[in-house]
């Protein structure tokens, strides 16, 4: 950790530092012969650019394999339309390597810099630019480092051999909105799938993606403060729309070709992709209801594919990274909710049980899974908010923990497994940052010995966070509450409150970690008691909590944050005369929806890129948890904001950043009509050319700043 600047205020630091993730180790791969560790790193809390760098197991020392600033000669980066599109998905704010492919041994890294492609060999420290057509994206090395394939802005797949020969094209559009290589737009935002191209293990053959996005609703994403420029074209499949038609094709390095075929009239969501010498390649399809799903092997000399698998959910089925997957003897890995318990299974036995929650398989070893996992449903748990990595034999005979400092109870916020190392990530609520361990297997698996602590750079923040972490009420909601710095209760006395959530699915607040907590503390320390709550819908529990939700935004969400409040208080210092609710995304729908419906408990609201109209939002998220708006229209007007907005009787300031391509300023504009339109007034807050991650330190920290503000004066505190 470096020190800080000594004039920042937190807000700007916080900005600056892209809450504090700028100069932390991140993107950890393991040779695997376990010598080597590979990751990015910037040079500093206070540089975006990320560096490569490897660091040698054996003897714990770190160095620098590819430097983005001798490589593009000093010059400043340049990202083309997609490749800020792509960041953008995966809410990427860094700068210089983002992200790199190795070769099988882990010896040869490829990746991009503005556009163009260039290759680190790890061994020998040397790097090259190997000619290429760009601006490309998604560089990955052949298993064998023989090739380079990369998909382009052009749409191309193309492939060039590492050597600096042979560029060319192995697969080109064959319609004007058709791509090759790429991960469509619902894969990157919603699926968790950022790559659209797979190379075979023997380096012969590749798995591609073929997108067409002509049957997609454009939308056009103008910037009002710029009225001479024109309006970015965003093909967006919005819920109860048409999706981007997805195949796969096999292509042998000659330029031969064979589609896969399978059912995809029934199954046209391609969610996973693996191909590993465990067995043939595999996919993961869904339906566009997302209730039914088959994990399909593909003969990859015909195209046909066999049904391995099959399931049903009649809720929804959830994605998880790492699966499904073989392990090398040809037992296929996966995780299910049978039971209403989200297991690991191994071929047919579920090998983990009702104490454990699997949230993803880090890793698949001759003889055991890696995998992490949160408390099953949490009625043991001390505390709330702890994930782990753990290690499990294939017969499920042997598990063990890969601990921390002697607590395997903590926040693993990353982990990578190969050649007997594991790498592992870690956070505790008491110490800035994160702690990146290397450590080495010993028999049994019972404890691990350390090898090296790849150092972090990231600053340290100008305060410090202090949770306190409860089970909240009857249904033992996870929240952590906050108390300005320095509070005595006999001479404060009651604090108001500010409810902080995102509550919705995929977005788990209350960890045991410090930095994700620090924006909760800097609000308290403004003279409020902060409350975050993780109720029904949010992850890490069990299935029936986070699908108690369907059909059902308006009412589960917002009743977990009502029993949480009222319950906390009977504790806490939380004046409930006064209670102010603020979020973003799905936190920023509810905090408007919570002024809405319960002026009686929340007296004022700050809600940034809310969804107002579900309409408005994209098919695979939305469909998922309110079915086909053409099916239940009824559900789209409950769980929509802008039929309650009558009903407004509390302050309200929304924030909306007009080139916001996934939650559009549409959102925003819709609800302030509707509320203009029944006579209740409000404060709208447009962000100019801001996206929907804020990434421009300034807006950033003047929003911290302009929330603040507005909710005491709503309070009047």
């Amino acid at each position: 950790m470096t020190s800080h600047t000594p004039a920042d205020t937190f807000p700007r630091q916080y900005a600056r530092t892209l809450r504090y993730t700028v100069g932390a180790p991140r993107s950890f791969s393991v040779s695997p012969d376990g010598s080597r560790v590979v990751f990015l790193r910037s040079r500093s809390g206070g540089d975006r650019a990320n560096l490569l760098w490897t660091l040698d197991t054996a003897t714990g020392e770190e160095r620098i394999a590819a430097d983005p600033a001798v490589l593009l000669g000093g010059g400043e980066e340049d990202l083309s339309p997609a490749e800020k599109a792509r960041r953008e998905r995966s809410r990427e704010g860094s700068a210089g390597i983002v992200g790199y492919a190795l070769d099988t041994a882990g010896r040869l890294a490829a990746f991009a810099l503005s556009g163009r492609l260039f290759t680190a060999d790890l061994a020998s420290g040397a790097t090259a630019e190997l000619p290429a057509r760009g601006p490309l994206l998604d560089p990955r090395v052949a298993p064998d480092g023989s090739h380079v394939a990369y998909a382009n802005t052009a749409g191309e797949l193309r492939l060039t051999r590492t050597d600096g020969t042979a560029d060319r094209a192995l697969a080109e559009p064959d319609g004007p909105n058709v791509t090759w290589g790429q991960a469509e737009f619902l894969a990157q935002e919603e699926m968790g799938r950022d790559r659209g191209f797979w190379w075979s293990p023997d380096g012969e053959r590749l798995l591609v993606e073929r997108a067409d996005d002509s049957p997609v609703r454009r939308w056009w994403i103008a910037d009002p403060a710029n009225p001479q420029r024109e309006p970015a074209e965003i093909a967006y499949p919005a819920a109860g729309t048409a999706d981007a038609e997805v195949g796969l094709w096999v292509f042998d390095l000659d330029g031969g070709r064979t589609e896969v075929v399978w059912d995809r009239a029934a199954f046209p969501y391609l969610a996973r992709v693996h191909w590993s010498t465990g067995g043939v390649p595999l996919l993961l399809v869904q339906a566009r209801d997302q209730r039914s799903q088959r994990i399909l092997g593909l003969d990859v000399a015909t195209g046909a594919t066999e049904v391995l698998f099959e399931e049903r959910d009649e809720v929804w089925l959830e994605l998880f990274q790492g699966v499904p997957a073989w392990t090398p003897d040809g037992r296929l890995v996966r995780i299910s909710d049978d039971a209403g318990v989200r297991a690991l299974v191994i071929g047919d036995q579920a090998v983990t049980g009702a104490d454990l929650h699997l949230r993803s398989v880090v890793a698949v070893t001759d003889d055991e899974v890696f995998f992490s996992a949160s408390g099953g449903a949490g009625e043991t748990d001390p505390e709330p908010g702890w994930i782990a990595v753990g290690r499990i034999s294939h017969d499920g005979k042997r598990l063990a923990w890969e601990s921390s400092n002697g607590r395997p109870f903590t926040s693993v916020t990353s982990a990578v497994h190969a050649g007997g190392i594991t790498v592992r990530a870690t956070a505790e609520p008491d110490l800035p940052g994160t702690l990146v361990q290397v450590a080495r297997d010993l028999p049994e698996g019972v404890v691990v010995d350390d090898v090296a602590t790849i150092a972090s750079y990231a600053e340290t923040p100008v305060i410090t966070a202090r949770p306190v972490f409860r089970f909240a009420g009857e249904r033992r909601i996870p929240a952590a509450v906050f108390l300005p710095t320095g509070y005595d209760r006999e001479r404060d006395g009651l604090l108001p409150v500010l409810m902080d959530p995102y509550g919705g699915p995929h977005g788990q607040r209350v960890v045991q970690a410090h930095n994700p907590h620090l924006n909760s503390q800097w609000f308290a320390d403004q003279g409020f008691a902060v409350v975050v709550a993780d109720g029904r819908g949010t992850p890490g529990r069990n299935p029936a909590w986070e699908k108690s939700i369907a059909f059902d935004f308006a009412g589960a969400t917002l009743d977990d944050q009502v029993e949480a409040l009222q319950a906390l208080a009977e504790e806490f210092p939380l004046d409930l005369g006064r209670v102010a609710i603020r979020g973003w995304s799905y936190g920023g729908y509810l905090a408007a929806l919570a002024v809405l419906r319960r002026p009686d408990v929340f007296h004022a609201a700050v809600a940034g890129a809310p969804v107002t109209d579900w309409e408005l939002y994209d098919t695979h998220y939305t469909e998922r948890y309110l079915g086909h708006p053409a099916e239940r229209p009824e559900v789209y007007a409950a769980n929509s904001l802008t039929g309650y907005a009558a009903g407004l009787e509390r302050p309200l300031m929304i924030i909306h950043g007009l080139a916001d391509d996934n939650v559009v300023a549409a959102h925003t504009l819709r609800l302030s009509s509707a509320l203009l339109a029944a006579g209740r007034p409000h404060t709208v807050l447009p962000l100019s050319g801001v996206t929907h991650m804020t990434p421009q330190e300034e807006v950033a920290e003047n929003l911290l700043l302009l929330q603040v503000d507005f909710v005491k004066r709503a309070l009047g505190a």
